[in-house]
């Protein structure tokens, strides 16, 4: 097939539609156009200590198979994490969470004596089991069908750090279509969360672990995109500023000089705000949707302590905080979750900074929201009170958030761009990793099926 593909977005998910494209129709000439002097988005590292880590994701769900397909088609090695379970920030220090599924508890006697409740609290969680299930179809908020069915305090406290720490977002927002549907499912057929989280957790331990990673980090993955995309294709520091038709084709006008270059198919794999900037002039619509996901900011603060401290590290893979309790919204536990030799006796900790409501603390300088968060670790674990090294990693506008009714907004946003124009990335179908993948792989469809003129196959994966 002889025919240009031009992608706007050099992440995970622009760099998966080339090398899916590439790998079905090698003649095709595909050209990658990236804003930022690097590729690979948030798929970045950070040098703390001397140690590389991950500033961004730090797995994938394994799962979900579309990322774990990726790796093993590029001769990755992947690695499962070395610690298991999690904590919750309490007054009374961490506590252990309990058995549980997307959070929700899979048992009843262990809720029933999980301390991080009260026993008023305990008690209305409980009632889940004999409440009746919501009549009707329609999307709703994760807040609304998890108070109606736990209650305020377990919502709360156990399920909406988790959740909503997912996405960074507000769980009275988000809808529970677009980002966890199971828990609809698990109402409808189960008649109750915790019945369904039980039955989940039955399936899930015959699934193999639930987080998995490229050996040496998530980079790997990154670097492997662009040794099979071929680098001769990337074109950084060059940033697209708007598309426009010639009959069947779209130009794209890119600020380097103004140049602009035609394209059978362009894909867009940027945040849906830069995306509704680069529709505007060829699908209105189309922009006012996109422009209509709203975007929360969030931090990483990488943190290294002295030798020795690593035993002050609990075996487990790190805590979740319910709102406004620290400066953090949860910690990554990095030298009990991904042991490696270069730590040597050090605890490595990441703590994750921001979200829907407190974006605020972003603005702060480094030094001091390193010290906020390293005050607050020191009262609950024997840590000492500053780290050895440190690194405080922003990302403005990073986290989509799918409020009620998005899974009608994206449907809308595809319905109206024009053929031959596709969207892609995490604004849309999933914040993970292995979402964006298999976003990436139905975008690579649709290309295919517009450029081999098959609108039934651009439906299939519409």
């Amino acid at each position: 097939m002889t025919a240009r593909v031009v992608i706007v977005g050099a992440g995970v998910a622009g760099l998966t539609t080339a090398h899916r494209l590439l790998l079905s129709e090698p003649s095709l000439d595909v050209e990658i156009l990236e804003a930022a002097p690097a590729v690979g988005g948030r798929l970045s590292t950070a040098v703390v200590g001397g140690l590389e880590l991950d500033a961004g994701p730090d797995s994938f769900v394994a799962r979900k198979p579309w990322a774990v397909e990726l790796c093993r088609e590029l001769d990755l090695e992947l690695v499962e994490p070395d610690a298991r379970g999690a904590f919750v920030w309490t007054e009374r220090g961490l506590i252990p969470l309990p058995p549980s599924a997307l959070g929700v508890p899979t048992d009843a006697d262990e809720l029933l004596r999980w301390p991080g409740l009260s026993r008023s609290g305990r008690a209305r969680a409980m009632s889940d089991l004999i409440r009746k299930a919501r009549p009707g179809e329609g999307d709703e908020s994760l807040g609304a069908l998890l108070r109606r069915r736990l209650g305020d305090e377990a919502t709360d406290i156990l399920v909406a750090p988790l959740l909503g720490g997912l996405f960074a977002g507000d769980v009275d927002r988000l809808g529970v279509a677009a980002t966890f549907p199971e828990l609809a499912g698990w109402e409808r057929d189960f008649g109750s969360l915790i019945r369904g989280a039980r039955a989940s957790a039955k399936a899930a331990r015959e699934a193999g672990p639930m987080f998995l990673r490229p050996a040496g980090g998530m980079r790997r993955l990154i670097d492997a995109l662009v040794g099979a995309v071929g680098v001769e294709r990337i074109r950084t520091s060059t940033s697209v500023t708007g598309l426009a038709r010639e009959g069947e084709r779209s130009v794209v006008r890119a600020e380097d000089g103004g140049s602009a270059s035609s394209a059978d198919a362009v894909v867009v794999a940027t945040p849906a705000f830069v995306a509704a900037d680069l529709v505007g002039e060829v699908a209105g619509d189309a922009a006012r949707h996109l422009a209509a996901i709203p975007y929360v900011g969030t931090a990483v603060v990488l943190l290294v302590y002295p030798e020795g401290t690593a035993v002050a590290v609990p075996e487990a893979t790190g805590f979740v905080v319910p709102s406004a309790r620290a400066p953090m919204t949860a910690a990554t536990f990095l030298s009990r979750k991904w042991p490696d030799p270069a730590l040597h006796d050090r605890a490595v900790l990441r703590c994750f900074v921001g979200a829907a409501g407190s974006e605020d603390v972003l603005d702060e300088p480094d030094e001091d929201m390193v010290d906020a968060v390293c005050r607050h670790l020191a009262a609950v674990l024997p840590l000492p009170e500053l780290p050895e090294a440190s690194r405080v990693v922003r990302w403005p506008r990073s986290m989509p958030q799918y409020e009620v009714g998005h899974v009608a907004r994206v449907a809308a946003i595809h319905e109206a761009l024009p053929a031959g124009i596709v969207v892609v990335g995490n604004a849309y179908g999933g914040v993970g990793v292995a979402d964006a993948v298999r976003s990436a792989n139905e975008a690579a469809e649709r290309v295919r099926a517009h450029l081999l003129g098959d609108p039934i196959g651009t439906e299939r994966v519409g």
